[in-house]
């Protein structure tokens, strides 16, 4: 094999063969790099359908389990309403006004006029599953009260988010449908960065949700208002309530890492 010609000089044979393997070793590479994102792509698709399955049977099973709770009646015979005022006074808390609002859980405590607003079955029920969510909703206050951490993070966030929620999805799809042009990275990436606040919201909102039940449980438990089985039950649709917080935030993660994914699979 000539490696050299007359003169001293590689020969172009091997200066040819020379930028062809470096070419086919470049070739591999890069194909290596594309499968292994291509898998990633895979697997962060197969995680957000996984969740949204586990999101529509957890969400299916927590309305199941608050309708048959609804109908457990109450031994103490009070509302939802009266729990709230009685969870309220327990914890010096004189300026929280609770009102019944409509729609079907759509139960929440609004820090921004202090109201703890509660759904017509809950605000009127004397169930298990009103007192449950009833005194839940009211930890949120005493969280606000009590200048609870993880709250104030939350509320810090939110503003920001309500606003940047506007815009994301339209960000972002205008990242990836431009991509291979110079502002499309740009764009994705900045979509990506308010996704990222997005999916930190979500799991700022699990110690929150979390430490309001363990509130309202800890009240039930040394109020007398229910006994021992109403508070398995009232634990139990506390729980489910909660597993959907849980699920809604791995979601949002994995759509986060798809996102990102598409992002590494473009870099320059």
């Amino acid at each position: 094999m000539d490696v050299y010609n007359s003169h001293g000089n590689l020969s172009s044979k091997t200066i040819k063969r020379f930028i062809k393997n470096w070419n086919n070793n470049c070739l591999k590479e890069i194909c290596k790099k594309i499968y292994k994102i291509i898998n990633m792509i895979i697997l962060a698709y197969a995680a957000m359908i996984i969740l949204f399955l586990a999101s529509v049977i957890i969400s299916w099973r927590f309305k199941s389990v608050a309708k048959k709770y609804s109908e457990f009646g109450l031994s103490s015979g009070l509302s939802g309403a009266e729990m709230a005022k009685r969870i309220l006074q327990d914890n010096g808390l004189h300026d929280i006004q609770i009102i019944s609002i409509e729609g079907q859980l759509s139960d929440h405590y609004n820090p921004a006029d202090k109201t703890v607003n509660l759904s017509p079955e809950v605000y009127h029920g004397r169930s298990v599953l009103a007192a449950a969510v009833a005194t839940h909703e009211c930890g949120h206050a005493i969280q606000h009260a009590k200048a609870y951490s993880w709250l104030e993070f939350r509320s810090t966030l939110a503003g920001p988010l309500t606003i940047s929620s506007r815009y994301m999805q339209w960000i972002l799809l205008a990242g990836i449908i431009l991509i291979n042009t110079s502002i499309g990275k740009p764009l994705l990436g900045a979509g990506i960065v308010l996704y990222a606040l997005t999916t930190l919201f979500s799991f700022i909102t699990l110690p929150v949700e979390f430490d309001a039940s363990r509130r309202a449980m800890a009240w039930l438990s040394t109020s007398g208002l229910a006994k021992p089985d109403e508070l398995d039950n009232a634990k139990k649709a506390l729980n489910w309530a909660a597993s959907t917080y849980v699920v809604a935030a791995m979601a949002s993660l994995a759509t986060l890492v798809y996102y990102v994914l598409i992002y590494m699979g473009r870099r320059d």
